[in-house]
C-alpha cells in the first residue's frame, strides 16, 4: 500500500494522495433518529457547500475522544434540546471510493428535555414531518435532504411496515 501524501490538514478534514487515488480523511459523524405521532423531527439548515437549506435529521461530528454514542447524546441536546434511550441502527460509509467519513445512525426513544448550546456557526430550526412526505417532495426536487436524513426516513418506513403500519417506501 503506497504511503499517502497530505496536502492539507484541517479541523475536520484531510485531502491526500494515496498513489494515483485523492482521499478525504473526515471525522466520522452520527445522526439521530426521532420519532412522535407519525412525524419524524427534521433540522432546517442553510448548508453553503450545496448553497441550499437542507433537512436533516440531527446529525453532527463525533469529537476526538468521543464514542458515536456520546456524540449523539451531544448532538441530539445541542439540536433539539431532547434526550432519551438511544438504540444504534448501523453505521456506514458515506462515499467510500475517495471519502473515509463513517456516519452512525441511532433512534431515541423515551424523550426527555435536556438543555445544550448549539454550536456557534448552527442556526437551525426544528421542524417535524411525515417521513412518506419529505421522502416525495425529494423525489421531486421540492426540498433537499442529506444522506443522514435519507437513512431516517428508510429506517423510519422500514419499522413502520414491519409493524405493519401501511407505510412503504414505494
Amino acid at each position: 500500500m503506497p504511503e499517502r501524501q497530505y496536502f492539507y490538514k484541517g479541523r475536520i478534514l484531510n485531502l491526500a494522495l494515496e498513489g494515483p487515488y485523492e482521499i478525504v480523511e473526515h471525522a466520522h459523524a452520527v445522526a439521530i433518529l426521532v420519532e412522535r405521532d407519525g412525524k419524524v423531527l427534521f433540522v432546517r439548515q442553510y448548508r453553503p457547500a450545496v448553497r441550499s437549506d437542507t433537512l436533516e435529521i440531527p446529525a453532527g461530528l463525533i469529537d476526538k475522544g468521543e464514542t458515536p454514542h456520546a456524540a449523539a447524546i451531544r448532538e441530539l441536546a445541542e439540536e433539539a434540546q431532547l434526550t432519551g434511550d438511544l438504540e444504534y441502527l448501523a453505521g456506514f460509509y458515506l462515499s467510500p471510493g475517495f471519502c473515509d467519513e463513517k456516519l452512525h445512525v441511532f433512534r431515541a426513544t423515551n424523550l426527555r428535555v435536556a438543555y445544550a448550546k448549539p454550536d456557534d456557526d448552527e442556526d437551525i430550526t426544528i421542524e417535524w414531518h411525515d417521513p412518506q412526505q419529505i421522502l416525495q417532495d425529494a423525489r421531486e426536487g421540492r426540498v433537499e435532504i442529506s444522506a443522514s436524513a435519507m437513512a431516517g426516513i428508510l429506517f423510519y418506513l422500514r419499522e413502520q411496515a414491519s409493524r405493519g403500519g401501511g407505510a412503504s417506501s414505494e
